[in-house]
């Protein structure tokens, strides 16, 4: 279906354009129309079969929306918002999505800070500043610091975590936060970890869309990983932790990035809800 969405109840629109984005190879597509209709409407997607009548200037707003998700647009660019654990963040162009596997990577970092007093916590490459923004959330006691390279992703950064209390700085993990070095208790990263080799494979979503700096890292997609390690063990205290997401294809290489340079214990990796290779921790030894 290449045409407008058909007229009619929200039910028959969102079946509709759920069928018109099916077609384009849109993911989930029917949980995809129906979260463009809800936003369109100001309702909550439960909603929305409580709504009777869509007026024309809705239709046509909703017509346009999923034109653009059809062309592969992200879908948070579209609504302006991402959910990420119990926060809401403001996303658009310029900035990586945060994706839902990323919140378990997020929950380890707000699990280590919570087990502890006062918390030190390091958020590298924060991108919208997702992981630092959920720890600021959760664990109230910590002290959140953050670091992002890229200018466009450090203005969005600037919005999610106003009034939060994280220091967000604009630099490169590999040399960020020389004034906390052997200070901090965690470390967090979703570093870039695709390898260059790999952009045709990678969805239009975020190929087209997200900032190249936050995909690619290199032939093999190690660089940031290797770069994170070596940053980690100077900022941490001795026995503090590291987390780092990893693509699926990295379950064995990510976690040998840190075993081979004798400075880590407990080097592990963890699967995300899909049962794939998702994240690795490791703990400075010492």
């Amino acid at each position: 279906m290449s045409g407008p969405v058909a007229a009619g109840s929200p039910r028959d629109l969102a079946s509709a354009a759920g069928r018109r984005l099916r077609a384009a190879g849109v993911p989930s597509p029917e949980h995809d129309a129906a979260l463009l209709l809800a936003h369109v409407l100001g309702v909550r997607p439960g909603r929305l079969a409580l709504v009777e009548v869509v007026g024309p200037e809705q239709r046509a707003t909703f017509e346009d929306l999923v034109a653009r998700r059809a062309a592969r647009e992200p879908l948070q660019h579209l609504t302006g918002s991402a959910g990420f654990r119990h926060v809401e963040l403001a996303v658009g162009p310029g900035v990586f999505v945060p994706r839902p596997e990323t919140e378990l990577l997020a929950g380890w970092a707000v699990e280590q800070a919570a087990a502890l007093e006062a918390p030190v916590v390091v958020d590298l490459c924060t991108g919208s500043g997702a992981i630092a923004r959920a720890v600021a959330d959760e664990v109230p006691t910590a002290r959140v610091h953050a670091v992002e390279l890229d200018e466009g992703a450090h203005r969005w950064a600037e919005r999610n975590l106003a009034g939060t209390g994280v220091d967000l700085r604009l630099g490169d993990m590999a040399d960020a936060f020389e004034d906390l070095r052997g200070l901090v208790d965690v470390v967090v990263c979703n570093p870039p970890y695709i390898p260059l080799e790999a952009w045709e494979s990678v969805a239009p979503e975020a190929r087209d869309h997200d900032p190249h700096l936050a995909l690619f890292s290199g032939p093999d997609g190690l660089g940031a990983l290797q770069a994170l390690e070596r940053r980690a063990a100077l900022l941490l205290r001795p026995g503090g932790v590291v987390g780092a997401e990893h693509a699926d294809a990295q379950g064995r290489s990510a976690p040998a990035v840190f075993t081979a340079t004798g400075r880590w214990c407990e080097v592990r990796d963890h699967p995300d809800l899909a049962g794939r290779p998702r994240y690795l921790t490791a703990r400075l030894a010492g």
